[in-house]
C-alpha cells in the first residue's frame, strides 16, 4: 500500500506564461479566501519551527537507525541494478537485502542539494524546495471523488481536470501536484499522459510526475522537455515526483524504476516511507522514526548513486491506526509528533522536508474532517515542512478527493499563508500613530492607521459566516459545505486557461497520439 497505489536560486525559465497579480492585489489576497486570478507565491516562514527532540533523543533515533541499517538491512526489491550499485558503493548485499556500513548514506547525501528551485512553465510560479520555503500542492491519489452533487463515485478525467483548474485558480495552493484523482475511465498504461497534459495545458504552476511504471517516468520526462527544452531539463528541475517505501524496509522495482528514471534527468524525488504505525511501523514514535529515517537514509542516498546532485526530499506520511479495527486515523497526537521529529531528522541531514495537509478520515467535509484536517495542518507548517502534500481536498483516508472540502482547506491554507508571515514589525505594524492619536478612552476604527490599513488588516474568510443569525437565516441558512459548493461552481465556471504556445501544445498531443497509438489499452 502506498499513496500512489492505483485504482485497483533560480535560473531563468524559457516558458513564461500569464503574469501572477502582485502589489495590493496579491496583499489583500493574503488577507482573505482569494479569488480567481490573485496568486501568492510560495510561504517564506518568518515563525520558528517547533522542536520534540533534545539533542540526546536526535542522537538516540538516529544510533538505532545506524543498527538498523548495518544489521537488518533495507530489501531493494527485484532491481539487480541496485543492488550491483550498492554493491559498488561499499555496502554488503545479500540477496536483495542490503546492509549498510555506518555512514555510508550520510556520506552519499552531502552531494544532495539542501535547497533547491522547480520551475514552472511560468517564471511567476516557480517555487523554492527547502529553506524556510513551505509550498501547498492539493490531494494526492484517490479514485473516488465526492462531487458538487454530493456523489461518491469512481473518479473521472473530467474530475481530474476540474482539481487542476481549481488548484491553478487557488491563490494559497503554490503547486499543481499530481494524481490530484485517479480518472479511471482512462486505460491504466495510458491514462498518465492525459493527467501530465492536463497540469500542463491547464495550470502553469509546477507540478508532479507519474510513479507507477518506469516508462510512464520516461514519458513524463518527455513532455516535460517538449515544454521545456531537452537542456533546460536535464541541468534544471522541473518535475518533483513521489517515491513510496513499501514500508517495512522494502523499495519495490515499480518505485526503483520511477526513482532512477527521475534522478538520472536531474528531477526530484521524495523518499517517502508510507506509514500505518502499528502495522507498517512500531506503535511507537520513537521506534517509527528510526525506520523512518533508516528507509529515508536508503532511498534518498540512492538517488545519489544515480546521478550526485539531483535533488531529493526526506518525506514521511506517518498516519496511526485503530487498533480495533485497523483502519487509518488522522489528526492525533502521535503522528504530529512523528513529523516534528522527522523535519528534526530532515534538517540534520540538510535535506528538505515533506509531511502532512490536510488529512481526516471523516467520509464528509463535516466536524471531524475539519478538526483532523486542522490538527494535520497546524503540525506540518509548525514542523517546517518545505512541500505540502495532501493540502487540499482530502478525505476519507485518501480514498476521496471531495471539491467542497477542496475550497474549504484552501481558505485554511490562506490562513496559514497569513501566520507564517510572522509577526510584522516594521513602522506600520507597530502603529505608534495610531496610538498617540486615539489616545485613552476613545476607539481605534475612525483613526489615520485603521482606515489605511483595514482593507488588508485581518485575514477574512470567503467560506466561514460571520454575520448575525438573523441575516444567516434571511440568506438560507447555508453551512460551510454549502457555501464551499457555490464558490466551487462559480470558479469552474469562470476559468480561464493560462497561455500555452501553440507549437508547444501541438508537440505534446503529438506525441501522447504516438504513444497511445503505439500500445492496447489496458484496464488492470
Amino acid at each position: 500500500m502506498s499513496e500512489n497505489a492505483p485504482v485497483d536560486q533560480e535560473a531563468s525559465n524559457p516558458r513564461r506564461g500569464r503574469a501572477a497579480s502582485g502589489g495590493a492585489a496579491a496583499r489583500r489576497a493574503a488577507r482573505s479566501g482569494g479569488g480567481p486570478g490573485t496568486q501568492l507565491t510560495y510561504i517564506k516562514r518568518k515563525i520558528n519551527v517547533y522542536e520534540v527532540l533534545d539533542e540526546e533523543g536526535l542522537a538516540l533515533i538516529e544510533k538505532n537507525t545506524d543498527t538498523v541499517l548495518e544489521e537488518i538491512g533495507i530489501i531493494f526489491r527485484d532491481d539487480a541494478e541496485a543492488l550491483q550499485l550498492w554493491k559498488e558503493a561499499g555496502a554488503d548485499v545479500k540477496g536483495e537485502r542490503v546492509h549498510f556500513p555506518k555512514g555510508l548514506c550520510r556520506s552519499l547525501l552531502k552531494t544532495a542539494p539542501s535547497v533547491y528551485t522547480q520551475h514552472a512553465r511560468n517564471a511567476e510560479r516557480s517555487v523554492q524546495i527547502g529553506g524556510n520555503a513551505t509550498v501547498f500542492a492539493p490531494v494526492y491519489g484517490p479514485p473516488f471523488v465526492r462531487d458538487l452533487d454530493g456523489v461518491r463515485r469512481y473518479a473521472t478525467i473530467e474530475d481530474f481536470r476540474n482539481f487542476v483548474k481549481l488548484a491553478y485558480m487557488a491563490p494559497s495552493i503554490h503547486h499543481s501536484g499530481g494524481t490530484v484523482c485517479e480518472p479511471v475511465d482512462v486505460p491504466v498504461n495510458k491514462r498518465h499522459l492525459d493527467m501530465i497534459y492536463s497540469h500542463i495545458k491547464y495550470s502553469d504552476k509546477p507540478f508532479m510526475g507519474s510513479v507507477t511504471a518506469p516508462e510512464r517516468a520516461e514519458d513524463t520526462v518527455a513532455m516535460a522537455k517538449i515544454v521545456f527544452g531537452d537542456d533546460f531539463v536535464e541541468n534544471n528541475t522541473v518535475l518533483t515526483s513521489l517515491i513510496n517505501a513499501n514500508s517495512p524496509m522494502v523499495f519495490d522495482e515499480t518505485m526503483l524504476g520511477a526513482l532512477k528514471v527521475y534522478s538520472r534527468h536531474n528531477q526530484a524525488c521524495i523518499v517517502t516511507p508510507f506509514i500505518l504505525a502499528g502495522a507498517m511501523s512500531p506503535v511507537t514514535v520513537a521506534g517509527t522514526l528510526t525506520q523512518v529515517l533508516a528507509e529515508v537514509l536508503a532511498g534518498a542516498s540512492f538517488t545519489q548513486l544515480i546521478r550526485p546532485g539531483a535533488p531529493v526530499l526526506f518525506g514521511t506520511f506517518a498516519s496511526s491506526i485503530s487498533m480495533q479495527s485497523g483502519a487509518p486515523t488522522f489528526g492525533t497526537p502521535e503522528p504530529s509528533l512523528v513529523s516534528y521529529g522527522a523535519a528534526q531528522l530532515a534538517r540534520r541531514l540538510g535535506l528538505p522536508f515533506r509531511t502532512g495537509g490536510s488529512l481526516c478520515a471523516s467520509k464528509i467535509p463535516d466536524a471531524q474532517a475539519a478538526y483532523e484536517s486542522a490538527n494535520t495542518l497546524n503540525s506540518t507548517i509548525l514542523a517546517g515542512t518545505n512541500f505540502v502534500l495532501h493540502s487540499a481536498g482530502w478525505l476519507e483516508g485518501g480514498l476521496a478527493s471531495c471539491y467542497e472540502k477542496f475550497m474549504m482547506d484552501i481558505d485554511q491554507l490562506g490562513m496559514t499563508q497569513k501566520f507564517s508571515e510572522g509577526v510584522d514589525l516594521s513602522e506600520n505594524g507597530q502603529a505608534m500613530d495610531a496610538i498617540r492619536q486615539v489616545g485613552p478612552g476613545s476607539h481605534y476604527l475612525g483613526c489615520d492607521h485603521t482606515q489605511a490599513n483595514f482593507q488588508t488588516a485581518f485575514y477574512r474568510s470567503n467560506i466561514a459566516d460571520n454575520n448575525s443569525y438573523e441575516q444567516w437565516l434571511a440568506e438560507g441558512e447555508k453551512t460551510a459545505p454549502q457555501r464551499a459548493n457555490e464558490l466551487a461552481r462559480r470558479w469552474l465556471e469562470s476559468y480561464e486557461a493560462p497561455h500555452l504556445d501553440q507549437g508547444i501544445d501541438d508537440g505534446l498531443k503529438e506525441f501522447i497520439a504516438t504513444k497511445k497509438a503505439s500500445m492496447a489499452d489496458a484496464f488492470t
